[in-house]
């Protein structure tokens, strides 16, 4: 698998440094005083940043799992849970400074827990894994050994099986000199059917640019397949709209991947020019949502760009609130899904009724299927690789009505 990586990193805060340590064995006990004084000063300003963490509920199987809320300087703030490593809630500004969350989630545990949710499936907010997206018939191979893996879409296989990484409890670790929390889920040798042992880390960090970045990293003892992507769904409107049709996307993207009536791809690369599925341009979600076979968009598009690099995905702007979200990435593809199958049988945070195009989602990732289309760039990880993957969501306002660019 090719490596993905992104060089920019955070810079850490430093406490100690400013004290010289040549200088304390002749420092007075006045200039002891001052370098204890200014320690004890940065250790406060340490603490401001500390990442609160509270009890989130207990999952059937009694294991106990945490809220962490994570705010930058501008006030904008994420909470993430441990169970599924899933944003739960986005607070973020509209154009007159308002604060809204802008996610689709719940407010407890219990919420993912409910019967409604789980007989619906739509993966609020977590990490998908092994496999996020389809493996049609739930069967691959490789190095000449097939492996079967559950059924749970159909004939399909869709976002790891019955018991994806959205299902369990991750082990976390904030890290506050980043603004950051770091989660890890160790799968073993067979779970879900998939080969080897795969160590995975997801790392939250919410920048003061209002940007929520998600680093991916994966290592493995036996080739595997790996496809990790976060299933937000989004609606700008904050709960002021009944639903994300007004919304206007424009995807980065001059093809997409052609599927049949299971949504799996034929292979064929598509060109969107003069179709419905064209967003290199400005156009509102429901402008031509009715057009789409299928009830709505549920489609992986080809991203321009090297693999690799990270690259603008999408740009996402709501009229009525002023704001904007951009999508950064180092993934080959982005799914846009437009809520097609949200019915209306589950309330959110807010008491909002997530009913059909509620929200939409935008998941950055590799090709659906790749593991059984060798025309695609291979989502196989072999021991002693690295998976890496970096994806940006980045927020701000525009107070015109000027369609997103």
């Amino acid at each position: 698998m090719k490596k993905r990586n992104l060089s920019k990193k955070l810079l850490l805060l430093t406490l100690a440094g400013s004290i010289g340590a040549s200088g304390l064995s002749s420092c007075s006990s006045q200039e002891t005083n001052e370098a204890e004084t200014e320690t004890t000063t940065a250790s406060n300003e340490q603490d401001s940043m500390e990442i609160k963490s509270e009890p989130f509920g207990k999952t059937k199987e009694g294991e106990e799992t945490t809220l962490y809320t994570l705010t930058n300087e501008n006030g904008m703030q994420v909470q993430i849970t441990d169970y599924g490593a899933t944003i739960t809630s986005v607070l973020t500004p509209d154009k007159d400074g308002k604060m809204g969350n802008v996610v689709l989630g719940f407010d407890s545990l219990a919420g993912y827990m409910s019967p409604e949710y789980l007989k619906s499936g739509p993966y609020f907010g977590a990490i998908v894994g092994r496999y996020g997206n389809r493996i049609a018939k739930g069967k691959f191979t490789i190095d000449g050994q097939e492996y079967t893996l559950a059924k749970n879409n159909g004939e399909n296989h869709l976002h790891g099986g019955i018991k994806g990484f959205d299902k369990v409890v991750w082990e976390a670790e904030p890290l506050p000199e980043q603004n950051a929390l770091k989660l890890t889920y160790v799968s073993p040798d067979g779970e879900e059917g998939y080969p080897g042992k795969l160590t995975t880390t997801v790392t939250y960090t919410l920048t003061d640019d209002n940007e929520i970045k998600i680093d991916y990293e994966a290592t493995t003892d036996k080739a595997t397949p790996v496809n990790l992507t976060n299933h937000s769904y989004f609606n700008l409107a904050a709960g002021q709209a009944g639903d994300a049709l007004d919304h206007v996307v424009t995807l980065n993207a001059d093809k997409y991947t052609v599927v049949d009536e299971s949504l799996i791809p034929t292979g064929e690369l598509r060109d969107v020019k003069g179709t419905v599925m064209d967003f290199t341009s400005p156009h509102a979600i429901g402008e031509r949502v009715n057009e789409v076979e299928g009830g709505g968009y549920d489609h992986n598009y080809v991203l321009n760009g090297e693999d690799g690099n990270l690259k603008k995905a999408a740009t996402v702007y709501e009229p009525t609130s002023g704001r904007v979200m951009e999508v950064f990435t180092t993934e080959p593809g982005i799914q846009f899904y437009s809520g097609n199958f949200l019915d209306g049988t589950i309330t959110g945070s807010g008491g909002n009724t997530y009913k059909k195009h509620y929200g939409f989602a935008l998941e950055t990732q590799h090709f659906p299927d790749s593991p059984n289309q060798k025309d695609f760039p291979s989502t196989i990880l072999e021991p002693g690789e690295t998976y890496e993957s970096t994806t940006v969501y980045k927020f701000s306002v525009r107070d015109d009505a000027q369609a997103a660019q």
